[in-house]
């Protein structure tokens, strides 16, 4: 800890605050346990923080290579070999008192397996979403192949308006199942992102049209949850993915999303809602383009620092060839 400036006593300097609480919680314990954190690995340890993702330490050298990524307290070690390893944690113990999890098997509720032989690494979380299944009562849905119809279209003017309708759906934990599905989402289901951030929209006053539609992704992923995102095997280049559904909204912004791809997994992707109204298709396709262009450009600022090589043209894949054309030409268009 550090006292506000202003409340040290002159003539004590080196007086100390009495806690009368658990240092959990206090404003600026996780400032102050980065700053610690940071102290041990760069100056102690030799470790360099990456400049485009502050969570992410690396010692890179002829014969070496580490990587240590950090969230909050929990931190992962990735190193060439088991004796580099061994050698963070033994230097880290110098220093603060740490629990030692071994060879990582699950990290944030994601289950981790690892196929050294083959070269692969798998994540799932199956047993987070069997989890969600039994809190909510979804046990018995019957599996479907899409997390959302694509004749039904949400809106707010489904919004229920009677007192009664109201009253119905406040018991309904809408909000909270939403959330459950962003979790699984960030972490391993990319496939269900459209289907989130559209449901989202409707947390502050959803409609039974709008539960039905979030039952209808749990389905999903019901039939789906076995599933793995694997990372192995050729093609280390990274390649991206985007894509807009058109202005079909009612407010008349178009959606956008993007996928990333490295080592034939997904490393990044996104859906998020435009903030401009855009007046044609090309227009909302270029926009989406641009959001993951800058993705892109992130992807390669990280790698390339932590690796210190230089990486081949990362192409990004769109289905608009007006929106292609667009970008290769080097005018001005309003």
């Amino acid at each position: 800890m550090q006292q506000s400036p202003g409340f040290m006593d002159p003539k004590q300097p080196l007086s100390v605050c009495h806690l009368k609480k658990t240092l959990y919680g206090l404003k600026q314990s996780g400032r102050r346990w980065y700053q610690r954190l940071c102290e041990i690995l760069e100056d102690n340890l030799g470790f360099t923080r990456c400049e485009v993702d502050h969570s992410v330490f690396f010692k890179i050298s002829t014969n070496d290579a580490a990587i240590i990524l950090v969230h909050v307290d929990d931190c992962t070690i990735a190193a060439i070999n088991i004796a580099l390893v061994d050698w963070v944690k033994s230097r880290v113990k110098r220093f603060v008192e740490i629990t030692d999890l071994g060879e990582i098997h699950w990290l944030l509720g994601i289950k981790v397996k690892r196929d050294q032989e083959g070269g692969k690494i798998s994540l799932s979380q199956r047993s987070y979403i069997n989890t969600s299944f039994r809190r909510y009562g979804f046990e018995d849905l019957k599996p479907v192949s899409t997390p959302m119809d694509p004749a039904t279209c949400l809106s707010s003017i489904d919004s229920p308006q009677s007192t009664m309708d109201i009253a119905q759906m406040a018991k309904v934990p809408y909000q909270e199942a939403v959330g459950t599905l962003m979790y699984a989402m960030l972490g391993t289901q990319p496939d269900i992102t459209y289907a989130v951030q559209s449901l989202s929209k409707f947390s502050k006053n959803p409609r039974k049209s709008h539960w039905e539609a979030v039952k209808r992704v749990f389905r999903y992923l019901k039939g789906t949850c076995g599933l793995e995102l694997m990372y192995g095997g050729i093609g280390e280049e990274i390649r991206g993915y985007t894509d807009a559904d058109g202005n079909m909204a009612e407010d008349q912004c178009a959606a956008s999303g993007y996928a990333f791809m490295i080592n034939s997994g997904a490393v990044s992707w996104s859906a998020k809602h435009q903030e401009i109204v855009t007046l044609f298709t090309t227009e909302s396709e270029y926009i989406g383009a641009t959001h993951a262009a800058k993705e892109a450009l992130w992807l390669r600022s990280l790698i390339s620092q932590i690796f210190k090589s230089t990486l081949p043209t990362t192409t990004i894949f769109s289905d608009n060839q007006s929106t292609i054309a667009l970008a290769k030409d080097h005018q001005y268009h309003a």
